[in-house]
């Protein structure tokens, strides 16, 4: 028998998504994050890189553009009006206190009580190698989601210390423990990856609305069974 999951916490009005490139969310939360606007809650990105190595057919310098063009289109779809890029080197992001600092300083601006992040594990469903830049991201939020409230640590960050992390969720997991439902999130999911148009095709010869509609409904789709039957964005939810 399917373990079911939980429902995630509703007891917050801010969050802050923190993720290594353009599109990460989009594949993955965009389809919540719109079910908890539309429920008045308060979402931000931060994009590590600004994902310009991610278009073959595109020099870094151009795509960078055309990435957080594309990012802040997707952005606005499910109610997002606050992103950032902290313009680190897209494929080369490296785990350490670097890293930690500008995302300490990151929670401390936006003082989130959730924190969103992706998979930090070496793998996707177990067999499907996890990039470096995830890897990395995904452990120094975790790590970061306490240093934000230590004033002795990156005391030169700038801002206050914030020890409101109640806290965080880490998307694209094999090993979720809650859900929500994205019934009435899930077209404005599908419109938000539709919105990296140039990134699509330069990685598919798929129709871009077919290639967005069969992944987020199936994905969605796919956990229901896990979720009372409705379609459902799935987190690894970690108390602070």
């Amino acid at each position: 028998m399917t373990d079911q999951l939980e429902p995630m916490p509703e007891d917050w009005q801010r969050a802050l998504a923190i993720v290594a490139h353009p599109d990460d969310l989009e594949y993955g939360c965009a389809s919540a994050v719109a079910t908890w606007t539309d429920a008045g809650r308060e979402v931000a990105y931060v994009m590590v890189t600004r994902g310009e190595a991610g278009i073959d057919t595109l020099e870094p310098v151009k795509a960078a553009a055309v990435r957080e063009q594309e990012e802040r289109a997707g952005a606005a779809v499910v109610g997002v009006s606050r992103v950032e890029f902290l313009g680190h080197a897209d494929g080369v992001i490296e785990y350490g206190t670097p890293l930690r600092r500008d995302l300490a300083a990151a929670i401390r601006r936006h003082r989130p009580e959730l924190v969103i992040t992706i998979n930090p594990d070496d793998t996707w469903e177990g067999t499907y190698w996890n990039t470096p830049d995830h890897r990395a991201v995904g452990r120094a939020v975790l790590d970061a989601a306490g240093d934000a409230g230590n004033r002795w640590i990156f005391p030169d960050a700038g801002g206050e210390p914030w020890n409101g992390v109640r806290w965080v969720a880490v998307g694209g997991t094999d090993s979720p423990t809650h859900a929500v439902d994205v019934t009435d999130g899930l077209e404005r999911g599908v419109r938000s990856l539709l919105a990296h148009r140039a990134y699509i095709e330069a990685l598919t010869d798929e129709d871009p609305e077919a290639y967005a509609r069969g992944l987020i409904e199936g994905f969605a789709r796919q956990e229901a069974e896990r979720f009372g039957g409705r379609p459902a964005v799935t987190f690894r939810l970690y108390p602070r």
